[in-house]
């Protein structure tokens, strides 16, 4: 292929009077190829292409919504199915001038690393498992681009305050941050807009404000400007979550420190295998030292103290030292909370790591106090554990019933259905309840009027009272004996007038 500049050369030189032979000399082309050009003009050639092929666009819509949008298969089924012999670019091609399949979209710009410019921050979900039961979980990392430290934590939810605690917690332990923390279009940080039109949150702008970098939030669609971030819950999933077992919450968050802080500061990153500990002392030069004594975030709450000295938080009692019921205010902190009265700290009690347990809590150097807080809440594990272990019909019918939306109290519902449950033989129970389950019913009423109903038809016995033979023996019946017979002739005679 001559290039168009030695084409114009060729068709120039050869206006000018030069032979075909002294120009395919001087320019070390063939004397074919500057005749061919010299017809042409000095002219790039219009490439001749082959007919358009047509193939109807229905049946491109109709294939591309079986084939769930994957062009491959969609490829397949026209060349074996439908006996259409079509490339495969060339499919691709038609799907986008009919609109049918979006458009790649445009490239993210390439950022280049610089010392103190930035970390990056996002989240994601993970289940795992605690112990024996599976949880719902979410880590958040942060990511530092330079240097390439991170730093792990796992929560049970992840809302705005947890956010401005894990930042504040990372960049502490750092001692340091940069100028700017790169984050998706999340609600978490972002009032409105997207990209460079973001407008953040008055609260977390303040926030970050403190700490001496301010958010950014990347094009919608341009996950890759994060690219280190993405690169590290993938590092998470394949190095830290793999062969590891954690016992509980805590035991999870420890080994994450662990991993991040320890394991990971000393191993080469990427392919020049860059150590991020000692790449971070270099880039420390160029980073915003933080004040010793910042201050944690917290949040305020107001709350009032029961009749036996506890304020309720989070599905906890506090217990509140003094003799009089008064509002306190409740500050929340990541890890702790401190209970103020009048601007004077009366207790500092740690934040549960499983969150809600229904406990009380009272300052380690006082006596535990004797009342229970009012309204407390009492759990139903144990009446669930004694009716799932009369029968796996029973069992079967739990699983269903509290998945259920139409049982709102989950904890009456199943004390109530085990005081049915002493009501009538287990037999009767049983066959009730899976009559229950077979028809969808989770109301205890309707469930004691199908026990009637089984009672009724004659299916089920009724139970005999228990009759304790030495019942004479009693203290209660020697003294009662020595007394005279009741009258119980009011009885017959009501039972008398009833048959007449």
């Amino acid at each position: 292929m001559i290039e168009a500049d030695k084409r114009k050369a060729i068709f120039l030189l050869h206006q000018e009077g030069m032979p075909l032979r002294e120009i395919a000399r001087r320019l070390h082309v063939s004397r074919n190829t500057v005749a061919v050009v010299i017809a042409q003009g000095g002219q790039l050639p219009k490439p001749i292409r082959s007919p358009k092929q047509k193939i109807d666009a229905q049946l491109l819509q109709r294939l591309y919504e079986q084939c769930g949008g994957w062009i491959q298969r969609m490829h397949e089924k026209l060349t074996e199915e439908e006996g259409i012999e079509v490339k495969y670019s060339t499919l691709t091609r038609m799907l986008r001038q009919l609109g049918i399949s979006k458009s790649r979209q445009s490239r993210c710009g390439q950022v280049p690393d610089e010392a103190g410019a930035e970390m990056q921050h996002d989240t994601t979900v993970y289940t795992l498992k605690l112990g024996e039961q599976p949880h719902r979980v979410v880590a958040s990392v942060l990511y530092l681009r330079y240097s390439k430290r991170r730093y792990l934590k796992f929560y049970r939810c992840f809302n705005r305050f947890q956010m401005k605690c894990f930042l504040h917690e990372a960049l502490t332990y750092w001692g340091y941050a940069p100028r700017e923390c790169i984050i998706d279009n999340t609600n978490l940080a972002r009032l409105r807009g997207t990209g460079a039109q973001a407008v953040i949150v008055p609260e977390m702008e303040a926030f970050a404000k403190q700490y001496g970098f301010q958010f950014r939030c990347h094009e919608k669609g341009h996950s890759d400007r994060k690219a280190g971030e993405e690169r590290s819950f993938w590092t998470v999933e394949t190095n830290f979550l793999t062969g590891r077992s954690f016992l509980n919450f805590n035991d999870l968050n420890r080994q994450a420190f662990e991993w991040a802080t320890v394991r990971m500061e000393h191993r080469p990153q990427g392919k020049a295998k860059l150590i991020p500990a000692k790449a971070f002392e270099h880039e420390r030069r160029y980073l915003a030292q933080l004040p010793a004594q910042l201050p944690a975030p917290y949040q305020v709450h107001e709350r009032g103290t029961d009749q036996y000295g506890y304020a309720a938080f989070d599905g906890n009692y506090y217990w509140v030292p003094g003799i009089q019921r008064q509002e306190v205010k409740i500050l929340q902190y990541s890890d702790r909370l401190k209970i103020y009265l009048a601007r004077e700290c009366l207790a500092e009690y740690p934040l549960p790591a499983d969150g809600v347990s229904n406990q009380r809590f009272s300052p380690p150097q006082l006596p535990t106090p004797f009342y229970q807080p009012k309204n407390r809440r009492y759990p139903s594990a144990e009446e669930e554990k004694r009716l799932r272990a009369l029968d796996p019909e029973v069992s079967r019918y739990l699983d269903f019933a509290l998945q259920s939306k139409e049982v709102h109290q989950r904890h009456v519902f199943l004390r109530q259905l085990l005081a049915l449950s002493q009501t009538m033989r287990p037999e009767l129970f049983v066959k009730s309840v899976q009559r229950a389950h077979r028809y969808r019913i989770t109301s205890l009423e309707t469930i004691e009027r199908i026990a009637l109903l089984h009672l009724g038809e004659g299916t089920a016995e009724l139970p005999f009272a228990e009759l304790d033979e030495g019942f004479r023996q009693r203290s209660a019946y020697q003294e009662g004996s020595l007394t005279d017979p009741p009258d119980l002739s009011i009885y017959q005679e009501a039972a008398d007038q009833n048959h007449e």
